[in-house]
């Protein structure tokens, strides 16, 4: 790796270079969030990195995401409850980018590594360490932080239900080698008509080929352990940003005043550019 660029092999077997990219999760409703993370990403990297939001209107534009909410969970249903709901697995979701991450590898063209991550998260260390250390020649296929992890609420942002699944969390932060050739079996029309379960439960890989990272990568307020001192901070109880939320432990109180911190700073540095 020189500069931030890894050699990786594309899908004509011939070797490029390429800047590892990070993809973040994007909710319009979160742009204050985003705006952070994306600001973390720049102020603690050690070198280049690409970034891309994962915009849904964006994709949706160019045809590669074609899921649509079940007609009876928008405003011409006649039996609302003001949830959104899958057409295809009439299950609820509650962002924008529940599905659109497993297009990663698609959008990478099948070559390099790139990371997927919600937005609701925030770097206090440096990103290019995970690709420096887990970005090998023989990473398997997927890898992420492995959480044994149970709702403590009934719901989430936005009033969405809160519900409980295998794995959950393991998507929120996914470290793709996109060029392996169990990706393959990852197609567009799969993130389109596949299940929720199916894509959240990587059912296109085996198990074994589900790799772990640690906890330090995607490090859970009001879950992961006070002691693990955090590279990346996921608010999966809320955030800083919604006006109601409150932390649960003081631990998360400190990690939110940061973000806080990062916040301000970047409000600063936007008023003196303009």
């Amino acid at each position: 790796m020189v500069n931030g660029y890894m050699s990786v092999k594309n899908q004509n077997g011939k070797f490029i270079d390429k800047l590892n990219t990070i993809y973040i999760g994007y909710e319009p409703r979160e742009q204050e969030a985003v705006d952070v993370l994306i600001d973390t990403i720049k102020t603690t990297s050690s070198y280049p990195l690409n970034i891309v939001t994962l915009n849904m209107t964006a994709l949706r534009r160019i045809g590669l995401y074609r899921r649509t909410p079940d007609t009876e969970s928008t405003c011409w249903g006649e039996n609302q409850d003001g949830v959104m709901r899958d057409e295809f697995d009439k299950k609820p979701f509650s962002t924008e980018f529940s599905f659109t991450r497993f297009l990663v590898p698609h959008l990478n063209q099948y070559e390099g590594f790139a990371l997927f991550m919600d937005c609701d998260m925030f770097f206090v260390g440096d990103p290019c360490d995970l690709f420096r250390k887990y970005a090998t020649i023989d990473a398997p296929p997927l890898q992420v932080v492995k959480h044994d992890y149970t709702n403590t609420t009934n719901t989430k942002m936005y009033g969405c239900p809160q519900t409980n699944y295998s794995r959950k969390n393991w998507s929120s932060f996914m470290l793709w080698n996109c060029g392996h050739p169990s990706n393959l079996n990852l197609t567009v029309d799969d993130v389109n008509t596949k299940s929720g379960n199916w894509l959240h439960n990587f059912k296109w890989l085996s198990d074994t080929e589900i790799g772990s990272l640690p906890e330090e990568w995607n490090w859970l307020d009001g879950h992961s352990h006070p002691d693990i001192y955090p590279k990346n901070i996921h608010f999966t109880t809320g955030g800083p940003w919604f006006k109601k939320w409150k932390p649960k432990r003081n631990i998360d109180k400190i990690y939110a005043n940061k973000w806080r911190i990062y916040k301000n700073i970047l409000k600063i540095n936007n008023r003196d550019n303009i």
